[in-house]
């Protein structure tokens, strides 16, 4: 169980709302996993699960998914003081895992540690936006919407200059995988396979902006990444499986293997829009 001290100006939730953010028991008092949410949160529990920079790395990895959500969801607000011995004590972790925590959300631009000032949360506006995990812990979080207009903005500027400058590189050997990567949609479309769809199609897209041979567009692939993890079905048409997002797809293989810059990038301005009818909300995430 979570400890109930709490010092008033510790900028820590009290009871009612850290407590949504618990670690489960395990063997030798040491606190291993997460316990699965349950109520209104049980969604933003499945994707503390998902792969990204900070999961896998056990309870460091787990206290910075846990502490930049509640930073992200504005349960710790800008200016907040976050007491290092009152998180370990909360989390029951150690004093170590603390502070690697608290050094990753620093480089992540949530918080700042100053001498004589401590570690306190930063406002919005010094927060890395375009960081992969910012960019989940937002699209589930209050600001859902808003990361997924940005987003569709964003790629809207990103993918279809990538499509153009593919065309005029003639890489073969990427042109091939990404037939490849339609086949295989195309076949898990068949056996109504979202996932092997989708995984299939982030690797499209990844594969897309290494082939514009633009190291900084190249740099952007891990934010197209995280936009295709949260934004589901309405861009990618696996979720809702269709020929036209199909052939868009294709389309774009056979726009860069001719050549057709200006094909390649009309079709990826297709793909982009091709459910334009489905609401702009952010899905539930899945477990994978």
């Amino acid at each position: 169980m979570m400890t109930a001290a709490r010092s008033a100006d510790s900028g820590l939730a009290g009871p009612g709302e850290i407590d949504r953010y618990p670690y489960a028991e395990a063997p030798a008092g040491e606190r291993a996993a997460l316990r699965a949410w349950d109520g209104p949160d049980a969604d933003l529990g499945r994707v503390s699960r998902r792969g990204s920079a900070s999961r896998g790395r056990g309870l460091h990895g787990q206290l910075v998914q846990q502490l930049g959500q509640m930073i992200v969801s504005g349960d710790l607000g800008a200016d907040r003081p976050l007491v290092p011995e009152e998180i370990g004590q909360r989390f029951e972790v150690s004093r170590t895992v603390v502070r690697e925590s608290l050094r990753v959300l620093e480089a992540k631009g949530l918080v700042s540690a100053r001498p004589n000032v401590g570690t306190r949360v930063r406002p919005v506006s010094d927060w890395n936006l375009l960081d992969p995990d910012i960019i989940e812990w937002r699209a589930f979080g209050p600001q859902r919407e808003d990361q997924r207009r940005e987003l569709g903005e964003l790629r809207w500027t990103i993918e279809p200059l990538a499509a153009r400058l593919a065309a005029g590189h003639g890489r073969e050997d990427i042109q091939q995988r990404l037939g490849d990567m339609v086949e295989i949609m195309g076949h898990a479309v068949g056996q109504g396979d979202a996932i092997t769809c989708s995984r299939a199609d982030a690797e499209f897209h990844s594969l897309l902006i290494q082939a514009a041979g633009n190291r900084m567009l190249e740099h952007l692939s891990g934010i197209v990444s995280a936009a295709l993890q949260v934004s589901g079905g309405p861009v990618t048409g696996c979720d809702r499986p269709s020929e036209a997002s199909l052939g868009h797809h294709a389309r774009i293989v056979d726009a860069l293997a001719s050549g057709d810059a200006a094909g390649a990038e009309s079709a990826m301005r297709q793909l982009l829009v091709v459910h334009p009818e489905v609401e702009r909300v952010v899905p539930a995430p899945r477990e994978h």
